[in-house]
């Protein structure tokens, strides 16, 4: 089973992650990765610390003269920014972040141990994991995209766009906003809540392209797609909630307007709509699989709230560190990525093998009742 682990505190030497069950004979391209990582450092609103990284990925082991040998993966990417040691205690918890129920919970006064690892820098270690299964999945004729939905309360205008525009349009942009007019918006209200020391989050989209169907299943609970892809975009920091296809929207709706009609058209099964998001009963059915994620405003803010010194028992003002205004073109790179390791999974589950040689035999076949989203 594919499978990874990270470690690596913000302020430390350096992030490490390893990945499982990455089959062999797999041309890994260390640019490929280097590229998702400089993506994940994007955006207006970013902090100094994106001055201060230049993430670049080595890979470690599991890769001889750049093709994989089936044995882990090891990833390391080397933090700049290396001082932990040195760096002043915190005492005063910053509401929303992880520090006070870190504090409660290890019997601390000082957040600084807690931060370290909370922090959403670990998240550069998870785009590297992504990153590798993105390549395995390119060879599967899969692809994955993002695109903001809304910052704050501007949300942009894509109806009726199709996906391809979509994405060309996403990629486009500072934002991976596909609104040019929402776009500039958006940038002039980060704008001003730098001003104000404040911080905004959205909405974003991750939509995966050319999903065969029957990925996951509807036998068990731990085994279904759907959950899958919630439980690791809900453990993306800063991240409160995720929707597949019209999720929260759709409620409003009856049943015979929600769920997507099944047809022939050509000899070959389709969907006029796709309000399942891709999932049906834990399972792809074929079409794009759709999912969305909620991302709060970032806890640290430049003007801090009302918080309490967790050695003097006093009230006081929140600490604060050095900080994003807005991360959410960021957050939808991890979250790309992290889609791309729940689908590179179940497509190892369903395919088998332990060669790209006997994965890419068995595609054509698991293609053959795929519905066109």
């Amino acid at each position: 089973m594919l499978r990874y682990m990270t470690a690596g505190e913000s302020h430390g030497k350096a992030l490490i992650a390893v990945l499982e069950g990455m089959p062999a004979k797999l041309r890994l391209d260390a640019g490929i990765i280097n590229s998702e990582l400089k993506r994940r450092q994007r955006g207006p609103g970013r902090g100094g610390r994106m001055k201060i990284e230049s993430d670049r990925v080595e890979v470690l082991s599991g890769v001889r003269r750049g093709v994989t040998i089936g044995s882990p993966i090891a990833l390391f990417i080397v933090n700049k920014d290396f001082r932990i040691d040195t760096l002043p205690p915190v005492n005063c918890p910053r509401p929303g972040h992880a520090d006070l129920a870190g504090m409660i919970k290890y019997g601390l006064n000082d957040a600084r141990d807690i931060l370290e690892r909370a922090s959403a820098r670990e998240t550069a270690a998870r785009t590297a994991v992504g990153a590798v299964c993105r390549i395995f999945l390119k060879e599967l004729g899969i692809d994955v995209f993002s695109h903001t939905r809304s910052l704050a309360d501007i949300e942009a205008d894509t109806e009726g766009m199709e996906l391809g525009l979509i994405k060309k349009k996403a990629s486009a942009s500072c934002l991976n906003c596909a609104d040019r007019t929402s776009e500039a918006l958006m940038i002039q209200r980060i704008a001003r809540a730098k001003d104000c020391g404040d911080t905004l989050g959205g909405c974003f989209e991750v939509i995966a392209l050319n999903v065969m169907p029957g990925l996951g299943s509807h036998a068990h609970y731990d085994r279904k797609l759907d959950a899958a892809l919630a439980f690791e975009l809900m453990s993306i920091q800063a991240i409160k909630g995720v929707e597949i296809g019209a999720g929260f929207s759709g409620v409003a709706l009856p049943g015979s307007g929600f769920h997507d009609e099944i047809g022939l058209k050509c000899g070959a099964i389709i969907r006029k709509t796709n309000n399942a998001g891709g999932i049906e009963g834990g399972m792809s059915n074929g079409q794009p699989i759709r999912v969305s994620c909620a991302m709060k405003p970032i806890a640290t803010l430049m003007s801090a709230l009302p918080s309490i010194n967790m050695k003097t028992k006093k009230a006081n003002r929140a600490d604060v560190q050095r900080s994003d205004v807005c991360a959410l073109p960021a957050a939808s790179v991890v979250a790309e990525n992290m889609v791309c390791f729940v689908i590179a999974r179940a497509a190892l589950e369903k395919l088998g093998g332990d060669s790209m040689n006997e994965i890419r035999k068995r595609v054509p076949s698991a293609r053959v009742c795929s519905c066109r989203g």
